[in-house]
């Protein structure tokens, strides 16, 4: 199965996990073919001075592939730079936020993987 761009939902969201800005979120597979364990499988992209912000993950793990830009994340607390080639892991019980620091749009992949399927 190919997903072409014009076959993937995008949608915006608007102070995302309480942050500033907006996050434009592409759907890389329809909820139709997405198997029950994956929550979110997208390209997302953060505008300068946008943000995700803290939050827990109970019950789920996320992961963030940066593809371009450059970030502050918030790794339980603990503040790091991120940049392109970069990937984060939040496991379920942990938290995390993401802000665009840097000039141009942060790009990363969002991940999330249910620990089981209710």
């Amino acid at each position: 199965m190919i997903i072409t761009p014009e076959n993937m939902e995008t949608m915006m969201e608007e102070r995302p996990e309480n942050g500033n800005g907006k996050l434009l979120l592409k759907k890389l597979l329809p909820d139709a073919v997405k198997p029950s364990k994956l929550r979110t499988y997208a390209c997302a992209t953060l505008e300068p001075g946008a943000e995700v912000g803290y939050h827990v993950h109970t019950g789920e793990s996320e992961s963030y592939y940066i593809l371009s830009g450059r970030g502050s994340y918030n790794d339980n607390g603990a503040i790091k730079t991120v940049t392109a080639g970069d990937c984060t892991f939040t496991p379920s019980g942990e938290g995390h936020g993401i802000r665009n620091v840097g000039s141009e749009p942060l790009v990363f992949i969002a991940l999330i993987i249910r620990d089981s399927i209710a």
